[in-house]
């Protein structure tokens, strides 16, 4: 009677012990926080989204330039609230003013232009370049300046209502493409050019030599200032390189996780909801090989990704952290919208005119309600109480009812007669520990041996199930010799089980040239 018990005492169902175990990556907080940012898709805008750029203002809606056209759109809704399409030639970038009132917009006539947001008239006109012009930004704060530069590696410093330049730099020498203005100082701001370099400018300095020069290796595509205005983030090639500027403009790292041009780089903050109960800054990149990543410049690491089925040009985040923006180069915008809590308050201050609505009251409980029975049941437990669930009921399959009868033979075959390969072997692990598989393989009829054997051809070579299988195989042929020799359809699947060995073999031979060839390569790297 000992056997008999000590199979009581096991667990059913059976479970195979040589499964793979496949780990999936738990997400993390951060991580769940920049998917809550549900995608909407706005598509048809001609060509390529060449800039996104979001008001500092209230309510944050945001601008994109594509074409010759300059649309703006309700962060809220995400619906186009006008457009401006006085431009002669594309539109390749725009600014918002720090009071979100006018915007500043350049195009590849050369001409950078100054448009009321409300009316969408242009108010100012100014014409130096000689180019197309990349780049046009406002200051953080100043409101009567901004800074252009374009492909005739120029960089301007305007006075907006005097419609005239106030100082001119000279200091790159290829196309200057993309710059940021200073947190710290309105005075100070940065442009990239595809020679290679970042250039740090003091207006209050007339001539053309840079206050700061950092080599990015590559062409640069776009350089932002870090909120402290102590760090700046350049992209360039596939990578993303965060510099020192108090520090003389030393690399601090460099982050290649794009596989190909990175094109666009903002800061992204996540607010007190999404994170630990202060605010944390990320830079957001996206590239040509259609990711979007996350980079913690705080820890040096990656935090999150995520893949788009087109090239992207360029990014936005809103200053509220609630919405972003993600242009492609095929006409489409990847909006995302995060619901924010307190939206509601916000959207009553925004329109006063709705008034403040009563919250409907509950109506009270009574016991000849219906919903009096189910109350508190989706309540969640709080610390010190007890949670009691109800234990799962366990689906026994067939097999399992079998071995627990101790009707060996009957089980194996009900496993076999199955299409689960899992559930064979774990069936045949339960008898080898109950030293009854031979008996069973012994026990079989003819029409019952081809189904070990069918199965033995099919599963003997899998990496995870080989090293039982395959001693079985053995010993099967060993034990049924006879029975195998008297039926052609058991030669039959003998000789399937030979020419999956024969390949099997074949295969690791293959593989022991490749070793052979390796180990000499891999002793003569351990030596350098």
């Amino acid at each position: 009677m000992a056997e008999p018990q000590q199979a009581l005492s096991r667990t059913f169902p059976v479970k195979p012990k040589l499964k793979a175990k496949s780990k999936k990556p738990s997400k993390t907080p951060e991580s769940k926080y920049w998917s809550s940012f549900k995608s909407h898709t706005i598509p048809n805008l001609i060509s390529s989204i060449t800039s996104l750029s979001f008001s500092p203002a209230t309510p944050h809606h945001f601008a994109a330039a594509y074409s010759t056209s300059l649309t703006l759109f309700n962060s809220k809704t995400l619906e186009p609230i006008s457009s401006i399409s006085s431009f002669k030639d594309v539109v390749s970038c725009a600014s918002f003013r720090s009071d979100g009132l006018l915007i500043a917009a350049s195009d590849h006539s050369g001409l950078v232009q100054v448009f009321d947001v409300k009316t969408r008239t242009a108010l100012r006109k100014l014409r130096g370049h000689t180019r197309p012009v990349r780049l046009v930004r406002y200051p953080r704060s100043d409101k009567l300046h901004l800074f252009s530069g374009g492909d005739d590696a120029v960089v301007k410093y305007w006075d907006v209502a005097a419609e005239s330049g106030v100082v001119e730099f000279r200091g790159h020498k290829d196309y200057v493409r993309c710059g940021d203005g200073s947190p710290a100082s309105s005075e100070l701001f940065a442009t990239g050019s595809y020679d290679h370099t970042v250039k740090v400018w003091d207006v209050r300095v007339s001539n053309s030599d840079a206050a700061m020069k950092i080599n990015h290796g590559k062409p640069v595509e776009d350089v932002i200032f870090l909120p402290s205005g102590g760090l700046i983030a350049t992209a360039g090639g596939n990578c993303v390189k965060i510099w020192d500027v108090i520090g003389g403009g030393k690399l601090l790292y460099s982050m290649e996780n794009h596989n190909k041009t990175v094109t666009s780089i903002c800061v992204g903050k996540i607010g007190r909801d999404g994170g630990e109960g202060s605010e944390q800054y990320r830079v957001l990149s996206v590239g040509l090989d259609g990711y979007m990543k996350v980079f913690d410049y705080s820890k040096f690491k990656i935090t999150h990704s995520m893949r788009f089925p087109a090239p992207l040009l360029s990014i936005g985040f809103s200053p509220d952290c609630a919405t972003r923006a993600i242009g492609t180069s095929n006409g489409v915008i990847y909006a995302g919208k995060r619901k924010v809590k307190g939206e509601v308050e916000s959207g009553l201050r925004e329109f006063p005119s709705l008034g403040l609505m009563e919250e409907p009251q509950r109506r009270v409980l009574r016991p000849s309600y219906f919903r009096y029975f189910h109350r508190s049941q989706g309540e969640k437990p709080s610390e010190g109480d007890y949670l009691i669930t109800r234990p799962k009921k366990v689906k026994i399959a067939e097999h399992d009812k079998l071995l627990k009868k101790f009707r060996h033979k009957d089980a194996f075959v009900s496993a076999l007669s199955g299409k689960n390969p899992e559930n064979v072997v774990a069936v045949m692990e339960e008898l080898v520990a109950r030293k009854k598989l031979l008996k069973c393989v012994s026990n079989l009829d003819t029409e019952e041996l081809g189904l070990l054997l069918a199965f033995l051809h099919r599963h003997s070579t899998v990496p995870r199930y080989a090293g039982l299988l395959m001693g079985l195989t053995k010993k099967v042929v060993q034990m049924r010799a006879e029975d195998i020799i008297a039926s052609d359809v058991l030669k039959g699947h003998i000789r399937n089980l030979k020419r999956s060995v024969e390949e099997e073999v074949r295969i690791q031979q293959s593989l022991q040239e490749i070793q052979g060839i390796i180990s000499p390569l891999l002793r003569i790297a351990g030596r350098r």
